[in-house]
C-alpha cells in the first residue's frame, strides 16, 4: 500500500481518510434513497426539484444535507430519473357550437376565476378504454371536479362539472369556464349549466392544443407521474385509482408554479403568495 500512495503522490494517511469519506458518502446515499422511495410510494415518478422539496424535512432531522445536482446525479447513478412518455389518442369530436376564447391577455390572480377542462384515455387490457373527464382551477391548479366514464358522452363531462360547482361556496361571478370544441363542452345540458350558474364559455381554436395547454399539462402529470398510464386489467380498478391520484395530486404533490404550494391550500386560501397565471395575447 506505501508503494501505490507513493506512486500516486498521496500519503497513506490520505488515502484512508478517503476511503472513510466513500463510506460515509454510501452511507448517507442509502438514507436519501430510501427517502425517496417513501415519497414515491406515494409519487411514483415525481421528478428531482420536488423530490428535493419533498425530502428537504427529513434531511434535516438526519442532520444531512443534499443539494439540488447532489440528487439528480443520486437518481441518475441509481437510473431513477423520471423519462416521460408521449401517447396521442384522439377525445375531441367537435361540435357545431362555438364561443370566443377569452384568455388571451388575462392575469388569473386568484381561485375560481377560470376552470380548464380536458378529457383522456385510460387503456385497459383487451383494447377497453375508461375515460377521465377533467376540471382543474387554473390559478391553484386544484382540480375541483372529475369524472370517469366508459365513454365519450357528455354525461361525464357534466358530472364533472357538476361536482366543481360544488366547490363554490358562493355564487360565480365572471368565472371562465375555458374547453375545447368537443361534443361533451358544446351539449345544450352542458351550456345550459353553465347560464343558470352564469359562467362564461370559453373555447380555444379548432385543432390547437396550445390553446387548451393547462388542462393538457395537468392530464399529463396524473399519466405520467401516477402511472394512470398504465393498462388496467378492468374498469372496476380505475375509479378508486384515480381518485387517490388526484387526493394525492391536490393535497401531497407540491407545484412548481405555486412556489411548491399543494393546489388545495392555494385554492382555499391556505397559501397566498403566488404568482399570477398571465395568458399572452397571440402574435
Amino acid at each position: 500500500m506505501a508503494q501505490i500512495c507513493e506512486q500516486f503522490g498521496i500519503s497513506r494517511q490520505a488515502h484512508y481518510q478517503k476511503q472513510q469519506r466513500e463510506v460515509e458518502q454510501r452511507k448517507e446515499d442509502a438514507i436519501v434513497l430510501e427517502m425517496i422511495r417513501q415519497v414515491r410510494r406515494k409519487h411514483p415518478r415525481m421528478g428531482g426539484r420536488k423530490l428535493l422539496f419533498k425530502i428537504r424535512p427529513m434531511l434535516t432531522a438526519e442532520g444531512l444535507q443534499r443539494g439540488r445536482d447532489g440528487l439528480f446525479d443520486l437518481l441518475r447513478e441509481q437510473d431513477w430519473l423520471v423519462s416521460r412518455k408521449k401517447t396521442y389518442r384522439r377525445t375531441t369530436i367537435p361540435g357545431l357550437w362555438r364561443a370566443p376564447n377569452r384568455l388571451p391577455g388575462l392575469a388569473i390572480v386568484q381561485p375560481n376565476q377560470v376552470w380548464v377542462c380536458d378529457i383522456t384515455y385510460l387503456e385497459l387490457e383487451l383494447s377497453r378504454f375508461a375515460y377521465l373527464f377533467v376540471l382543474m382551477d387554473l390559478f391553484s391548479r386544484y382540480i375541483v371536479g372529475w369524472h370517469v366514464a366508459t365513454s365519450l358522452a357528455a354525461d361525464g363531462a357534466l358530472i364533472s362539472l357538476e361536482k366543481g360547482l360544488t366547490c363554490l361556496q358562493h355564487p360565480t361571478h365572471n368565472l371562465i369556464h375555458h374547453s375545447d370544441h368537443g361534443v361533451q363542452y358544446t351539449s345544450h345540458a352542458y351550456m345550459d349549466t353553465l347560464l343558470q350558474h352564469h359562467i362564461l364559455a370559453s373555447m380555444g381554436a379548432v385543432g390547437s392544443c396550445y390553446d387548451n395547454i393547462f388542462a393538457e399539462r395537468v392530464i399529463g402529470i396524473l399519466k405520467g407521474e401516477y402511472c394512470l398510464d398504465t393498462p388496467f386489467v378492468e374498469y372496476a380498478q380505475v375509479i378508486p385509482a384515480v381518485e387517490e391520484v388526484i387526493h394525492l395530486y391536490n393535497t401531497d404533490r407540491p407545484h412548481l408554479s405555486l412556489n411548491l404550494a399543494t393546489p388545495r391550500d392555494v385554492y382555499f386560501g391556505h397559501y397566498r403568495d403566488v404568482p399570477p397565471v398571465v395568458i399572452p395575447v397571440a402574435a
